[in-house]
Order: structure tokens, then sequence, then C-alpha cells
């Protein structure tokens, strides 16, 4: 009998949708080995309307990109809130009844299982769960180091921690420890594989044996890279910088320039990438947003972290974390950040160090590993 696994994210920042891909290429993958599972991947913005989405994800993008002060103050006031404030309860509502399309494509998928990589669709299904209208299990999978009071929702078969610490404050708020499984955040299989530094550099024109310095601006490549890359390469020889702009084109060109006329031979800019674990597996350190999933694909590879701009809110708490597990260095300017990294280079070891930390704390199989979970629920059930 095939066993059904629905995934449901949120567009809302990529994080949410990029672990549930995670955990939908480990379900494929098991597909193909031959096992009897089948899997599929909603986001939940495509079966709301228009109005609620622009509320809902394009409204939080704008106010993280434009008022991140304003975030974290929001942040703050709805983790402290009751969950039976009357605003919660007039929040909920307006969820629930702009949600209805997405309840009649799960009904008409029929899962066996259900999990969700935000609290949006767990929220709304675990009130369909009390009504008995919802009968697979759900599960919660949090995205970042942290734990916001909008994740702690009763009633889920089980909840996925980032960390240990983050487990410990699920079991503190009242979630049944047996239901709470420290897994880490799912990052893509390839991830989890062995890669050929030597093979990957020469793919794309890098030096192998110089140090390499990898600068993520995000997906949509937001920040001045160019004058930053520029800053970095003028402190001194040496290094490399391979820098990701993500899908902004202008940037990517702008790059390219700067490679051609000022830095040929030490800047190789690159575009949007699926396979950024090639990028990395050639770099020997990760200048990056603290974002959830992207320090968890870095951990992953056991490459160490000096992060940058933190959101306020989830991102800064995912910035303690990395700091204080040894894998990252802070960088709160371009001066410091130009610093930091000398600073690196002159102590090779410590950078190293940096490096094994990332590799003790980094759960390369947290995808393979909630599935399995699930899975093996269903298998008792």
């Amino acid at each position: 009998m095939t066993r059904r696994i629905l995934l449901l994210s949120v567009s809302a920042g990529a994080g949410h949708v990029r672990a549930a891909e995670a955990l939908e290429a480990t379900v494929a993958a098991l597909a193909a080995e031959g096992h009897d599972v089948e899997v599929r991947h909603l986001d939940v913005m495509d079966y709301v309307p228009s109005s609620f989405r622009r509320i809902y994800a394009d409204f939080y993008l704008r106010l993280i990109t434009r008022h991140p002060q304003l975030w974290g103050m929001l942040y703050r006031i709805t983790d402290d809130t009751r969950p039976d404030a009357v605003t919660e309860r007039m929040r909920r509502t307006i969820e629930r009844l702009h949600t209805r399309r997405l309840r009649t494509a799960i009904a008409a998928f029929a899962p066996d299982a259900i999990v969700c990589t935000h609290f949006l669709p767990a929220e709304m299904l675990a009130r369909q769960k009390r009504k008995g209208r919802i009968p697979a299990p759900v599960w919660l999978q949090v995205t970042d180091f942290d734990l916001h009071r909008m994740w702690i929702i009763p009633g889920m078969a089980g909840y996925f921690a980032a960390s240990p610490e983050i487990a410990r404050r699920m079991h503190a708020v009242g979630l049944p420890a047996d239901r709470v499984h420290t897994t880490g955040i799912p990052v893509m299989p390839a991830f989890a594989q062995t890669h050929d530094r030597r093979a990957l550099a020469a793919s794309l024109g890098i030096d192998p044996d110089q140090p390499t310095y990898l600068v993520m601006g995000g997906g949509a490549g937001v920040g001045a890279l160019d004058e930053l890359a520029d800053a970095l390469l003028a402190t001194g020889e040496g290094f490399q910088l391979v820098v990701l702009a993500g899908r902004n084109t202008a940037m990517l060109e702008r790059l390219r320039t700067l490679a051609a006329t000022r830095h040929p031979g030490r800047l190789f800019p690159q575009g949007f990438t699926r396979h950024v674990e090639h990028l990395m597996a050639c770099c020997d350190l990760a200048v990056t947003k603290p974002g959830g999933l992207t320090t968890s694909e870095c951990l992953a590879m056991g490459l160490p972290m000096i992060v940058n701009a933190p959101i306020p809110g989830q991102e800064e708490r995912n910035a303690d974390y990395l700091l204080e597990q040894g894998a990252a260095w802070k960088a709160i300017d371009a001066v410091a950040l130009a610093w930091r990294i000398g600073a690196l280079r002159a102590e090779p070891d410590r950078l190293a160090a940096m490096a094994e930390r990332a590799r003790a704390i980094g759960r390369p199989h947290a995808a393979r590993d909630v599935i399995a979970t699930v899975l093996a629920h269903l298998d008792t059930a």
C-alpha cells in the first residue's frame, strides 16, 4: 500500500519552501529505490486569495527588507502574546477563512501523513484535527535555531527541532517530550554527499589551493555586493572571492565587469544556482545572512561562517546560536568583515577549528531522519 506524504510550506521567505523541497527530494529518492511512498509539496500561498498573499507574504518581505527594526519589534510582541488573546483568535479566524482551497487540495490528495515547514498550515490543521476532519497525523518542522510562540501548536503527531536547545524549549512550554525529535533543519540530500573540491574548482576556473571565500547575498542578490567584493579584495592578495548574486542579473553584470577590469583571477561572480553545494565545496568560509536554511546548509558542509546583517528576531537568534557553538563570527559592517577575514587568514588554525565545530553541529541527514520518523510512526499506527 502506497504511503502518501504531503508537505506544506509557505513562501514567506525562501527557507520554509527549501526545507519542504529537501523533504520532497528525500521521499522521491526513497520512491526511486523501490519504497512504496508518494510525495506532494504544496505552497499554502498558492491556495489563498491574492489579497491574503499580499498581506501575509509580500508584506513580510517588504517589512524585513525596508523596516527590519519594526519587524524585530513585532517578532518580540507576538512572541509574548498569549494564544487566547483576542488578537490571536482574530488572526487564526482570518487565516482559516482564507485557506478553504487548501483544505480541498489536502482532501483530494488524501495523505497518510502531513509535514508542515511553517506554522500557518499547522495551526489551521490543528483545529481540523480537533474536529476530526483530518485523519492523517500532522508534523511540524521548525526552521530556525529559535522557538517563537507561533510554532508552539498543541496536537501535532510530532515536532522536529533544529537543535537540542530548541527541543528543550519545546519540552519547557508543555509539548510532550516523546513527540519532540532533534533532527536539525532539512537540507537537500546533495549537502550530505562527498564533493571533489579540486574537480569542482577546476570547472569554475578557481585555484583549489588558494584560500577561497563565498559571499552570498541571498536568493535575490540583495546588497551592494560589487562594492563589498571590491573593498575586500583591495585589502590584500592571496585569496579569492566567489560572490553569489542570485537572481539579481544587474548585480551579476556589475560583478563580472569588476572581475574583468579590477580583479581578474580573484573574483568569481555566480548567478542563481540550484547547486550551491558545489560552490561551498570550493570555499573555506561563507559570508552570509544567518537564515536557518542557509546556515544549516553551511553546517552540513562543514563550512564556517561570518554572519552579517541578521534580521531582528529569528536571524539574530540564529546568529547567537552559531557564535555560541564556535562555528561563526559576526561582522556588523564592511570594515568589521574585512578585519575578520584578515584575522582568519592570519590564523588558519582558528578557521580550521571553526570548520570542525560546523561539522560537529551540522545535520546533513536531517531530511532523511524526519522522513524516517514519519514513516516509522505510520508503520506502528
